[in-house]
Order: structure tokens, then C-alpha cells, then sequence
């Protein structure tokens, strides 16, 4: 998501709503200026090759750290498609343009003193440019003692472990990390408390619809517009249509909102069926079992076939489905004869049968399907 300067964002005096992103508990989310100074001092210490990684759309963090790689005498060359493409729509529109990248073939035949990679992958991406030059598969990046890492963000809560990973691969390499927390090399680009007080002041708006955030978030920072006498503060969730005007605002409908899957050709909604079944039969197997009847009575035995299912060390798969096999006949032996000629009640069966005995064998409870045929 682009950060914003909600300074210059649009708002006016006469605005009658404003919608905001999340507070946060901290009174100022602090200065890109500052960091821009630190990102100066830090990098000029280095006497090997520097990278530095971010959020590719932070674009106020990139001018920061070509600034920093100019001072200190570096030639910026820019690793990872993302970085590309957002560099090449921020030239577009006139930002960045004061600075001249270089290709990665150039930037290896400079000295080590003298490049600073920009690179994607700050929350440890396996397939961004980063975890490419932790693992060494890079094509144009080596990385070795006296070289240097800057984690120029911070890291999104659930991607501790793969930031974690990414880290332990460079530090085993001999290079040196600098991460936010050992130095102020990032500042958050979600406005704080005082700083939303600042933006309520300069747009004085009616209505305040707090968005993107948890659900508690958005109820705090609800709190917080009602507390600079806001008339309204509405906090909608996923899909829920609000009225501005006329009247009094309020939620007035519901839309349809969530995830969609592609699939082949079709698109779907993520709660779909097929995809339901697709997830179960990954992870707990999937098991037909065909049978014949004449009448009310078996033609042949029951064929029992199976597919995601582990044999024991040893066994074959014949041999691990011995149990099911004896588990499907069992249950056919306990049907009278008239619960024979029902196929809802032979179903059922053997699927309660097919699933208490691979539950017993292999610790799942497969995806069952039961094909009856009757001559």
C-alpha cells in the first residue's frame, strides 16, 4: 500500500468526511527527515557493499536512501521487480529523477566502497531479491565478510520467521545486519495520535470512517475522532455500504466482499466447495470405494482405492488398506437386506466405516466418495 503524506492530502476546511488509517498508541510515528540523516552517517561508515532493503512503495524511504548512497559517494543499483517497477512509475511522475541507477553488470565491476544495492524482500519474500542473496542464488549479487545488510523497515507481524530466516542465512555468510531495532533507520508511514489530532484540525470534517486495521484499532481510532467533537464516527466492517448524506450517515447496505480464486478459466469465490474439498483432500487423503449389487446382495467384493494416504514403513499400499477392506465388508455384512437397496443408507455406512478405520491406521479422516452399482 502507498504511503501517504496527510499533509498534503486533499483535504479541506469544508471537508465533510475523512477517511483515515489506523492510530497507533505512540503520540508521533516520527520524522522520514531523521531517518534520512541516520541512513547518512551509517552508510558512510561501511567500506563494503551495502544493501538496503524496504518497502518498494515507500518511495520517501528510497529518495532517503539514494540520498544516503550519494553522500556517501555509492552508485545505487536496483535489485528485485518490484523496486523496478515502482522507481520506473515514480520517474514517471517527476520523483526520483535526480538520481542515475545502475545496472547490475556495471555495479559489479565497481569497488565494493562504492555501490549500494536497493533491493526487495524486507519481510523475507523466499523468492525476492533478498532471500536469493541470503541463499547465494542470485545472479549479480555476492555478499560476504565486511559487507552490510540495512533492514530499512519494520517487520509485518506473521513474518518474523521467514525475516528470521533470511537474517540467520546472511549473518552466516559474515555480513553485518542493521535492522530498525538496533538503529533509527525506519519510521512507520501510519500517522499517530497527535499527528491524526493535527489532521482532524487542519479538515475539520463531519464524519470520520476509520479504515484498514484491525477491528480494534478501528474502534479506538473512532474514540479518538468523537474525542476532537467529530458529530460522526462510523466504523464499518468488510462489505458494509455507509450513506454519507443526505441525513444522518449511517450503514445502509451490505456488499458482497472477501477473496477470489482463480481456477482454470473460471474465477470463485475462497469459500467454494471445490476449493473446501481441494484443502481437505491435501491434508487428510481421499478414498473410493466401488460396490456391486444384484438385488440386495453383494456381486463381488467391495474395491477400495485410495490416494494421499502414507503406508507404514514397510507396507505397500495393498497392505495398509487391509484395515479399510475389512472395515467396508464389516459394515456391508451389518446391512439387512431392504438397507441394501437404499443407496443413501449404504453410503453412509461405509463412509462412517472407510473413516473410523483410516482414522485408526493412518490418523486421518480422508475424503470419502462411494460409487454403488446395481445390476
Amino acid at each position: 500500500m502507498t504511503r501517504r503524506n496527510w499533509s498534503n492530502w486533499g483535504a479541506t476546511a469544508s471537508s465533510p468526511w475523512f477517511a483515515t488509517r489506523p492510530t497507533c498508541s505512540r503520540k508521533e510515528s516520527g520524522s522520514e527527515s531523521e531517518v534520512a540523516a541516520n541512513l547518512v552517517k551509517l552508510i558512510g561508515e561501511k567500506q563494503g557493499k551495502v544493501v538496503v532493503t524496504s518497502f518498494a512503495s515507500n518511495v520517501a524511504r528510497l529518495h532517503s536512501v539514494c540520498t544516503a548512497a550519494l553522500a556517501s559517494g555509492r552508485r545505487v543499483c536496483l535489485v528485485g521487480r518490484s523496486m523496478l517497477r515502482i522507481v520506473g512509475a515514480a520517474q514517471s511522475v517527476g520523483l526520483l529523477t535526480e538520481f542515475d541507477f545502475i545496472e547490475p553488470d556495471s555495479a559489479a565491476s565497481l569497488p565494493d566502497s562504492q555501490v549500494l544495492y536497493l533491493s526487495t524482500g524486507s519481510q523475507g519474500e523466499p523468492n525476492a531479491a533478498l532471500s536469493r542473496i541470503a541463499r547465494g542464488e542470485h545472479q549479480h549479487v555476492r555478499l560476504g565478510e565486511g559487507d552490510t545488510v540495512f533492514f530499512s523497515s519494520r517487520v509485518i507481524p506473521g513474518n518474523e520467521r521467514s525475516v528470521s530466516e533470511v537474517q540467520n542465512m546472511l549473518a552466516e555468510r559474515g555480513v553485518e545486519l542493521v535492522t530498525e531495532r538496533t538503529a533509527h533507520i525506519h519510521v512507520s508511514g501510519h500517522p499517530c495520535r497527535d499527528e491524526l489530532r493535527q489532521v482532524y484540525q487542519w479538515t475539520r470534517p463531519k464524519i470520520a470512517i476509520p479504515v484498514h486495521g484491525e477491528r480494534r484499532h478501528l474502534i479506538e481510532h473512532a474514540r479518538l475522532a468523537r474525542s476532537m467533537q467529530l458529530p460522526f464516527a462510523i466504523t464499518p466492517t468488510n462489505g458494509e455500504m455507509v450513506k454519507l448524506g443526505p441525513g444522518k450517515p449511517s450503514i445502509v447496505d451490505e456488499v458482497p466482499a472477501g477473496r477470489l480464486h482463480v481456477e482454470g478459466s473460471i474465477i470463485v469465490p475462497a469459500d467454494a466447495e471445490s476449493l473446501r474439498e481441494r484443502r481437505r483432500i491435501a491434508g487428510a487423503g481421499y478414498v473410493w470405494v466401488s460396490i456391486v449389487f444384484d438385488g440386495g446382495k453383494l456381486a463381488d467384493g467391495a474395491e477400495v482405492f485410495a490416494r494421499g494416504l502414507s503406508e507404514p514403513s514397510g507396507e505397500v499400499a495393498d497392505e495398509s488398506l487391509g484395515s479399510v477392506d475389512q472395515a467396508v465388508d464389516l459394515a456391508l455384512e451389518r446391512l439387512s437386506s431392504n438397507d441394501r437397496r437404499e443407496d443413501a443408507t449404504v453410503e453412509r455406512a461405509i463412509v462412517r466405516a472407510v473413516r473410523r478405520a483410516c482414522e485408526m491406521t493412518f490418523g486421518k479422516r480422508p475424503l470419502v466418495d462411494v460409487a454403488i452399482h446395481r445390476i
